[in-house]
Formats: structure tokens, sequence, C-alpha cells
């Protein structure tokens, strides 16, 4: 930017001058006339291209695009869902019914059953509950990973489906 370019000549691009190749010294003294910043866009070519603008709104008005692109990019959320290993029917349907409330916002879901002391001996019980579980809400989300046990837990992910575009 400005004084920092140390090429004899440039090729010069921007609003309201005649493009084409300058001295550096030349190119700054436009810049300054117009009370802009001379900025290296192209540092690689032959010779370097150089554009005359206002380097700080440029530089504001980047800041303000990433902005609005980090604010449109979607937040994966995901929510928990426990079970024991010996879930009470009631219990399962009340679950099951918030886990399809979760999928259809939009959020990821983790099922996943806690085995407490002894429990870890009903290894089979929990895994034939995150099953019924996914396949309880086939229609809802698919699953991302199977039922896997990671210490005393069982754990299942269940991602939501993509809504159709009409």
């Amino acid at each position: 930017m400005n004084q920092f370019i140390r090429v004899p000549e440039v090729r010069l691009v921007g609003e309201g001058i005649e493009p084409g190749i300058y001295k550096t010294s030349q190119a700054l003294a436009i810049a300054d006339e117009q009370g802009l910043d001379l900025v290296e866009i192209s540092p690689n070519a032959e010779p370097p291209v150089c554009k005359i603008m206002d380097y700080k709104k440029f530089l504001y008005e980047q800041k303000k695009r990433d902005k609005a692109l980090k604010a449109k990019s979607a937040q994966v959320v995901i929510k928990e869902i426990r079970f024991g290993p010996q879930t009470d029917e009631h219990d399962y349907e009340f679950k099951k019914k918030n886990a399809e409330k979760f999928l259809k916002e939009g959020s990821k879901l983790k099922a996943f059953v806690f085995f407490k002391g002894r429990s870890i001996i009903y290894k089979e019980q929990g895994q034939i509950l995150l099953l019924r579980l996914a396949q309880d809400l086939e229609e809802f989300g698919k699953v991302e990973s199977m039922p896997v046990l990671e210490g005393k837990r069982m754990i299942m992910f269940i991602a939501p489906k993509k809504k159709p575009v009409k």
C-alpha cells in the first residue's frame, strides 16, 4: 500500500483514471491527488497491478460483508436425550416426542443410554432402546452414527432430514 510498493512500474486500475502502466511515483501522485490510497492487488503479475481506492473504507466494508455471511451461516445445535438401560414405556414415549420436536426444529440429536454401577451388564438393552428410537424417528431424521459404547455411555447421533425445497 502507498509508499510500501517497491517496484519501478505498476499497472494501474481504478475508477476515474485511464488504465495503463505508470511509474510508481506517478501512480502515487494520482492517488494523492484524489485523496485515496494506492493498493497492490496482484503483486505476482508483471508489472504488479495496483488499484486506487479508499483502503480504510474497503476494510470496513469487507468486515461488514464477513459479519453478514457469518450471521447467515447456520449454527449446528446438538440437543441431548438421556435414557437409562431400563427406561419405562411412558418415559420413552415422552423423550421420543421431545426428540421428534428437536429434529423438526433442525437440531442434531445426541441420544445416549447412561449405565450406572452394575447396570453395564444391560448393554444389549441399551442398544435395543437406541435402535428402536432410531427406527421410530426414521421419518424425521437419519442416523449419523450407530450406537457406540464409550465408557459408561452408549451414544448415537441422529441428524435432521433436509426439508424438500419447493
